[in-house]
């Protein structure tokens, strides 16, 4: 067999993340027959239809899901090497942070705090869901993912978890609603709570620590952004269950006070990378000493 010819792949590449031949065309500044010509050499040379039609749209064959595979992978490469290579020497790098959406903003913090003044770093900092994230992160798009489970790793999906901090979770809650209490068990069964959605590995345990103790608490609100815990518990809506770090201003005015830990009930916080031939530089400075 020949050498693949890039032309040809990156064209078919593009047509198979727009969908439409003709937006595509239009996009490269190329005739559709251009474009068709090029990629049915590529379909030639490899032996398979890429796509099919169906009316309108161009659906991907089995065989062109595995190239668009590739495809993604070189071209992903590609972005790196100029991204690692057209940065070296200059005066400020970037580096890419990807958060989940609900994860603690004080822990946020506290992970960017070695970088956060230094005049030769640039942080780009987004939010978005798991799934969003590692995919942005398997696309290069991100250097690091701040999240609170760790995702399956294999053959395909080699990502790396750094286990950076476990912090114990409270019973916290106003002044007002503790009422000089401090005694969990009374409080749980006498005050409304505020507790993670199911899914998470908080409520699971303390769902478990409960039905141990024969407590069945009165349901305030169940809330996946620990933000909107922050902000519940602040308002006297009940007490929250949530890791002190999150409202740790509040603890410090006084405005909220943590009745007490829960027993065997923590929040991990991972920073997930993947295994890259030029990792950001600037990984290793964040990652230095934190890992636990």
């Amino acid at each position: 067999m020949s050498d693949l010819n890039y032309h040809h792949l990156r064209y078919f590449w593009a047509v198979a993340h727009d969908g439409n031949l003709t937006r595509t065309a239009e996009r490269l500044n190329l005739s559709q027959s251009a474009v068709s010509v090029q990629i049915k050499q590529l379909e030639a040379q490899l032996g398979h239809a890429l796509f099919e039609r169906r009316g309108r749209q161009l659906i991907l064959t089995e065989a062109g899901r595995i190239a668009l595979d590739h495809a993604d992978t070189i071209f992903a490469s590609g972005r790196e090497l100029l991204g690692t290579l057209q940065e070296k020497g200059r005066s400020r790098q970037a580096i890419r942070i990807g958060a989940l959406a609900t994860l603690s903003r004080n822990f946020q913090m506290e992970f960017l705090r070695p970088i956060l003044d230094r005049p030769d770093v640039e942080i780009i900092l987004r939010s978005g869901t798991s799934a969003d994230l590692l995919t942005a992160l398997e696309g290069l798009n991100l250097d690091v993912v701040l999240i609170n489970q760790p995702p399956a790793r294999d053959a395909v999906t080699p990502f790396v978890s750094h286990r950076l901090s476990e912090q114990p979770v409270s019973l916290v809650g106003t002044p007002d609603r503790l009422n000089g209490t401090r005694d969990l068990r009374e409080l749980l069964a006498s005050q409304p709570v505020i507790l993670p959605t199911h899914d998470t590995g908080v409520r699971i345990g303390f769902d478990a620590w409960t039905e141990r103790l024969g407590l069945r608490p009165q349901i305030a609100a169940e809330v996946d952004d620990m933000a909107m815990m922050r902000l519940l518990a602040r308002d006297g809506v009940g007490l929250a269950v949530l890791p002190p770090i999150v409202v740790q201003d509040e603890l410090v005015s006084g405005r909220l006070v943590e009745a007490g830990r829960l027993p065997d009930i923590a929040e991990t916080f991972f920073a997930v990378t993947i295994t890259r031939r030029f990792p950001n530089p600037i990984l290793a400075d964040l990652l230095k000493d934190r890992a636990i």
